[in-house]
């Protein structure tokens, strides 16, 4: 699939991508997400590389000392800038900043949908600084949201898109440490293991007992190292999502 195509659909995406986004297992793992980039971030020039609408990149502002944003759909960065947020229309395997400027790069729901992901990991590490942060989220090959994938119709963004025409990649641990660029060390994983069959049971009186075990069986030890370091985070999509 070419950039046009998956520009296209998040162009015609953008118009509703935030309609269900308030419900609680979205609120829950955009708060995973958030809280993540803070242990790091705080204080520091962070990018996100495919900001979308600007849901994480304006939390992440309010601790970042500066917090910039890019995405490849201007249909998404309009609201990001009505949002007030300070963001560029471009290609993750082309980031318009120069070498070592940011303290932190992350990804979230993204890098799988990118066909050149190591040249996109690859421009993540580029313009991180030696001892910063690139944190990036990848959809589990093990998972059970690829089997559902594989078996329900697709799903209509619009008249003419639907998400069969977003290039979607499933990696498993192997495949992800071959894509990553020398500069990088795999320094720990971060997952969440789902024990609710769908999301909508977090939307009922009795789900605050599953949403707390999920919620808290999402980490894993963290330790830095004197290189540039790499969060990798198979789990995080949907409802279908296991830790490895």
């Amino acid at each position: 699939m070419s950039r046009l195509d998956n520009r296209a659909y998040y162009d015609d995406f953008a118009g509703w991508y935030e309609k269900e986004r308030h419900l609680p297992y979205h609120r829950m793992l955009d708060d995973l997400e958030v809280e993540l980039v803070e242990r790091y971030a705080t204080g520091k020039t962070v990018l996100e590389v495919g900001c979308g609408t600007g849901l994480i990149l304006h939390r992440t502002a309010r601790f970042a000392r500066h917090a910039i944003g890019l995405d490849l759909s201007g249909g998404m960065l309009v609201k990001a800038q009505q949002r007030g947020l300070h963001v560029v229309q471009a290609s993750a395997t082309e980031l318009p900043l120069p070498d070592a400027s940011v303290d932190v790069a992350y990804s979230f729901k993204v890098l799988a949908h990118i066909p050149d992901i190591q040249g996109a990991l690859r421009e993540m590490a580029r313009v991180v600084r030696p001892g910063g942060w690139v944190l990036a989220e990848f959809y589990n090959a093990r998972s059970l949201r690829r089997l559902v994938k594989a078996m329900k119709p697709p799903s209509a963004v619009s008249a003419q898109t639907n998400d069969e025409h977003v290039y979607t990649r499933y990696d498993d641990a192997a495949a992800i440490r071959s894509y990553l660029p020398p500069e990088l060390d795999w320094t720990a994983t971060r997952g969440i293991r789902v024990i609710t069959p769908v999301a909508k049971v977090l939307e009922l009186p009795i789900q605050h007992p599953a949403f707390s075990i999920e919620y808290s069986d999402c980490d894993a030890t963290l330790h830095q190292t004197r290189r540039q370091c790499l969060i990798i985070l198979p789990q995080i999509v949907e409802q279908y999502e296991i830790r490895r």
